[in-house]
């Protein structure tokens, strides 16, 4: 015959609560919006153009300039938010484009003048960091806050940067 024990079983339920409960507050506290993954996505692409991994550094901009996009129209009420990620798209896509261009030179031997793959992949580069700047252009409403100026001055200094690299990069391959 069994024999019960309802306090035990209780106490089971408490303990197994208590764990789901700091399991879940662990959980919340490494769930990453969308924002702080596109962060890191641009941090991997450094890391893999610095390990001269050009393919894994083009695929991890394509994925940050879609969330980029993906946050420009979440962000559609809140126009500062809104402007910034929309300016944020065509610049990671313009990374993604200029990385993309280095794996295909690199691929097809690494002969100069560059095919026209690669040279495509620059103009579309160059095209699509223009877009960026465009919309780089700080706003006349003093309502804007800190965070995203500086936020935007941050991404500005990169599409200035940028805009060199991908120039002496159509220098650098003989592209027309």
């Amino acid at each position: 015959m069994p024999i019960h024990f309802p306090a035990a079983g209780m106490q089971v339920g408490i303990v197994l609560f208590l764990v789901g409960l700091q399991t879940g507050q662990i959980a919340w506290s490494q769930v990453l919006g969308d924002a702080a993954e596109m962060d890191r996505l641009r941090v991997k692409a450094e890391d893999a153009i610095g390990n001269d991994d050009p393919d894994g550094a083009a695929l991890s901009m394509g994925r940050a300039a879609l969330l980029a996009k993906q946050l420009a129209k979440k962000y559609r009420d809140d126009p500062a938010s809104a402007r910034f990620y929309q300016a944020a798209e065509p610049l990671f896509r313009s990374q993604e484009h200029g990385y993309r261009a280095m794996a295909l030179f690199r691929r097809a031997g690494g002969q100069l003048p560059a095919s026209s793959g690669v040279c495509g992949s620059l103009a579309l580069a160059q095209g699509s960091v223009h877009q960026a700047l465009s919309l780089l252009v700080p706003p006349p409403e003093e309502s804007v806050p800190t965070v995203f100026l500086e936020r935007a001055k941050g991404l500005r200094e990169t599409a200035d940067d940028w805009v060199i690299v991908v120039a002496s990069m159509i220098t650098d391959y003989q592209c027309p």
